[in-house]
């Protein structure tokens, strides 16, 4: 049995969409492709153990406001406040009257 030791919190590109992933991650979280096939016992053990947040929202346009822009961006900070990422995770443009919803998960996973 071919059982590779990865160490904590290293990342890799996904093939797929070439997201950065975590590398222990057997299934790509941003464009969900499998990046290996595992027994099933391993599959269960990347299930997240833990949901540490979850965010849900929704954001609109007036309707007598006229055209708009939007930026989705989120930050990473560690405790002490100092930034770690910033990624703009997608952009667009709202009509009077759009609406569009927002959600964020972070997810722990015991590795």
């Amino acid at each position: 049995m071919d059982r590779r030791t990865v160490a904590v919190g290293r990342t890799r590109s996904c093939p797929h969409c070439r997201a950065t992933i975590l590398e222990s991650a057997a299934v790509c979280p941003a464009c969900r492709h499998h990046l290996r096939f595992e027994r099933r016992s391993n599959r269960q053990a990347e299930q997240p153990g833990q949901v540490a947040l979850k965010v849900s929202g929704r954001f609109s346009r007036q309707t007598d406001a006229g055209p708009g822009e939007y930026s989705v961006v989120v930050v990473v900070r560690d405790a002490k406040g100092n930034e770690i990422a910033r990624k703009v995770i997608g952009v667009g443009a709202l009509a009077p009257g759009d609406e569009r919803a927002v959600d964020l998960t972070v997810e722990m996973f015991t590795p």
